[in-house]
Formats: C-alpha cells, structure tokens, sequence
C-alpha cells in the first residue's frame, strides 16, 4: 500500500496513471514528476524499490501543491471573488456556469434536472 499526499494509490497501475489520483496531479504532471524522480511512465508501482517511491513523494510534496492544501487555495478563490461581488462570484452563489457557457439549452450539470414550469392556468380552471 503506498501512501502519498494522504492519499492512497494503487499500486497495480502505470506509475503515470496511478499519480493522478492524487487531487492537484494530471497526467502532464505526473509525467514530470517521473521524468525527475528518474522512473519509467510504465513501470507499476509494485515494481518500484522504496528509494525510487520515497524520491517521487518528496518532488510532489517539494515542487507541487496538492490535496488538501489546493482544495483550501481553490475554495478560498471562490468565496473571495463571492465575498467582493463579482459577476463570476455571483455566478458561483446562483450555482450557474461561472465562464461564459450558454444557459438555454445546455448547463444541466450546474442547474439540475429539466423542469417545466407552467402558467398555473391549468389547476386554476380545476378550483372553480
């Protein structure tokens, strides 16, 4: 079981694919990281000596931010851009796309599931 960033990685996998399961790591990133720890892209986790593992925990913990410290930079970002009122930030407080995205049609991630709204005319007609 290998451990980096408090983060759990499965070792059966490419060293390249296994990195980006850490929160902050993509596959350019984790190439990187590799390149400069001196591992092959290839190589699963589960062949690798200690050594090799314990060099590629200190460039990530060195180099990059990660984790729990991205995810606090990240939210403090959005509340700072909601807290000054921004368009972007009210964007976020409406839980609408924030970067230019069309709303009419598209958007159902943000907004939700598709419901009609009617005139009420209908159940009007029913009461009397």
């Amino acid at each position: 079981m290998i451990r980096i960033a408090g983060v759990i990685i499965p070792e059966d996998k490419r060293a390249v694919i296994a990195l980006t399961r850490i929160y902050g790591i993509g596959k350019n990133s984790a190439k990187k990281i590799l390149s400069a720890s001196g591992v092959s892209e290839d190589e699963k986790l589960k062949n690798l000596p200690d050594n090799k593992i314990e060099i590629i925990r200190n460039n990530i913990e060195k180099k990059l931010k990660v984790e729990g410290d991205l995810r606090l930079e990240v939210s403090q970002n959005i509340r700072r851009l909601k807290d000054i009122g921004s368009y972007r930030g009210s964007r976020h407080i409406k839980n609408l796309p924030v970067r230019g995205q069309r709303t009419k049609t598209n958007a159902r991630t943000k907004r939700g599931k598709k419901m009609t709204v009617g005139s009420g005319r209908k159940k009007a007609a029913e009461k009397t």
